[in-house]
């Protein structure tokens, strides 16, 4: 692995890569904005995948008729870690929350809800658009965005927030590399969610030609296929794995407080499962029915409130404080080579650890002035900060050490920790407004840009890459992501209107993050005491689960299971069923079969991700193809 080309982080590979990011942004925002398909929810990827699936088969052939131009192993995977680099910050859960959030708060106001008087003047104007004239194409649609007001009415924002979100992505970048040795190399975390790539583009040849990845990839791309087919021609018969809501069978008290209840028999989590810790897939949805079961409890006693969700915004604090503890050793003889006391070998971190501190620093400076110069408090901007990071390093060691492919945490945010913590009161309005706005980079958490960067680097490390190169191509393809991101959007919003084409989903994101804003501006409140002691509940469970795991090899629950399942809306909602299901399969091969049995499935495990993700991809470009409306069969997938 002398050469760059070997190593991966080729010239050819990076520009292949920024050529395909428009295209790829295109894609997903026409799946996802236009069509309400989603497949940025799940990690890894699916479309990243499926582009590299592509470039992999491609490559095979190229390497029969023409050796030279096959991509090696490291540059099919700088492809995947630029795509996948640019595909979490265009997704569902980032800038297509954001984006609506700029104008939403002036075309919406009235005078029945009073937004203009409420928090119209705290409303930054470099960062929103306020002119009605330049709205109207935005919501209404059937027009153009390439007229020169248009562009000239939405540049200035563009420009700060492209400036503050490869900022703040660049900030993770920097803590990734502070802590990737610890977790790479002294407590050796597993990083499931890498395998399929790592396996796919590695041994081409031996992949491609096992048997078990075919009847694996053969089961579910049949199942995607005729259910496609389903979707065509409704005389053809449906095979019911979609999500199907069962919580209707839950009518009479006290079952009926039992919550939204969906099953589904979705094969990629079955594959993606299977690369999870045992322990993990049985906490996962242990922990989901555990929930459902203190709701029905609480409905027998008569407790109006059962603060999931603080519990859990306090139990993934602990999460990050226990990743740190775990790190501490390394973190002091961090500290102890920055005043150079000591001396560690950092020259194949993507970074100079110096030069990572002071780019930190200079990055988190730049984000305070940012708020600070929107209007936040001083103390308010540190506070938000520190539960911000500390959220993104929870699910960063949480996906490191045990890959889950799904982790939705809606409702824990720093926002709403800030507001129950200190109050609406004290918190006033020109602070909440400005993290109503920051609220867009917190809303699910499901494509989280942490933990794809630390895969990312996990990557790089396994294949030997040049660390500095592979940094420097994650950081272009966020810049190249944020610029062609805003124009897509913007491009598809004035053709379609957001209100008319895209289901309303558009608009109402901007509701979600406005209409709390007004609810605390109108009635605000002191501290919530009884939430904080539930956030702090959590917190000390997480340490319990902790002790109980470090003291007892028995002890079969794992607390990131619990902050995966244990909100009132968690990770677990759609896929507890099939999560179970590839647990009782690998503990049947576990137990009876050991662990030889359990590598040699590996490739069946494999081939049903692919044979799921593959189908998925074609029938998307299908669909946009023919611009057909493919429903959505929960959490984001089509079929």
């Amino acid at each position: 692995m002398a050469n760059s080309s070997q190593k991966g982080v080729s010239l050819r590979a990076v520009l292949l890569s920024l050529l395909l990011i428009p295209a790829n942004i295109y894609w997903i925002i026409e799946q996802e904005v236009v069509r309400y398909t989603h497949p940025t929810l799940m990690a890894p990827i699916s479309n990243v995948v499926f582009l590299v699936f592509v470039f992999t088969v491609l490559s095979l052939l190229l390497k029969k008729f023409a050796p030279k131009l096959a991509f090696s192993q490291g540059e099919l995977l700088v492809c995947y870690v630029m795509l996948t680099a640019m595909s979490s910050l265009c997704s569902h859960d980032m800038m297509q929350i954001l984006i609506p959030t700029i104008g939403h708060a002036y075309w919406f106001a009235t005078p029945e809800n009073e937004w203009a008087e409420l928090f119209h003047r705290y409303l930054p104007d470099r960062l929103t658009i306020s002119d009605h004239a330049i709205l109207r194409g935005y919501y209404e649609g059937e027009t153009t965005l390439y007229t020169a007001r248009y562009i000239k009415a939405w540049i200035e924002p563009i420009l700060w927030w492209m400036l503050f979100i490869v900022v703040y992505i660049f900030v993770m970048l920097c803590i990734n590399t502070i802590l990737r040795k610890q977790w790479a190399e002294r407590e050796r975390l597993t990083y499931p969610i890498i395998q399929l790539p790592l396996e796919m583009t590695e041994n081409r040849a031996r992949f491609f030609k096992n048997k078990l990845m075919w009847i694996g990839f053969s089961v579910a791309a049949l199942i995607s296929i005729i259910n496609f087919l389903n979707f065509l021609y409704p005389s053809i018969p449906e095979i019911p794995i979609k999500r199907r809501d069962i919580d209707y069978l839950f009518t009479e008290k006290p079952w009926n407080a039992i919550g939204y209840v969906s099953m589904s028999f979705n094969l990629a989590i079955v594959g993606l499962t299977y690369f999870m810790p045992l322990d993990l897939a049985f906490s996962c949805w242990f922990f989901f029915w555990l929930t459902r079961a203190e709701r029905v409890f609480a409905s027998i006693v008569g407790w109006n409130n059962l603060y999931l969700n603080e519990r859990a915004s306090g139990a993934w604090i602990g999460i990050c404080v226990l990743a740190l503890w775990a790190s501490r050793r390394h973190l002091m003889a961090f500290a102890k080579h920055v005043f150079g006391l000591v001396r560690m070998d950092d020259s194949h971190e993507p970074m100079r650890y110096r030069s990572a501190v002071f780019l930190l620093l200079l990055s988190f400076a730049a984000l305070v002035l940012f708020c600070y110069f929107a209007g936040m408090s001083l103390w308010a901007i540190l506070i938000f900060y520190a539960l911000f990071y500390a959220l993104a390093i929870a699910i960063g060691r949480v996906r490191a050490e045990l890959g889950p492919p799904y982790h939705e945490v809606i409702g824990i945010n720093p926002r709403q920790m800030m507001v129950q913590m200190f109050g609406a009161r004290r918190l006033r309005g020109s602070n909440l407004t400005i993290i109503t706005f920051l609220y867009a980079f917190n809303r699910c958490n499901r494509s989280h840009p942490m933990p794809c960067q630390i895969e990312s680097l996990k990557i790089g490390d396994r294949v030997g890459m040049n660390s500095h190169r592979l940094a420097q191509a994650m950081t272009l393809a966020i810049g190249i992501g944020a610029v062609a991101t805003f124009w897509t959007y913007l491009q598809v919003a004035y053709h379609y209107g957001t209100l008319a084409r895209c289901r309303g989903w558009v608009g109402n994101f901007g509701w979600e993050s406005y209409n709390p804003l007004q609810s605390w501006l109108q009635y605000p409140r002191g501290t919530d005491t009884r939430a904080v002691t539930f956030m702090g509940g959590g917190f000390a469970f997480v340490f319990f689960l902790y002790i109980m795991r470090t003291r007892f090899l028995w002890w079969p629950l794992h607390a990131s299971g619990y902050v995966l399942s244990g909100a009132s809306w968690g990770g677990m909602i759609y896929f507890w069923f099939p999560v179970m299901v590839s647990w009782l399969i690998k503990s049947i091969i576990l137990r009876h079969g050991g662990r030889g049995t359990h590598r040699k499935a590996i490739p069946f495990f494999l081939g049903l991700i692919l044979g799921d993700f593959i189908p998925r991809s074609i029938a998307s470009i299908v669909s946009l193809v023919l611009n057909l409306y493919m429903p959505s069969s929960g959490a984001g997938h089509t079929l």
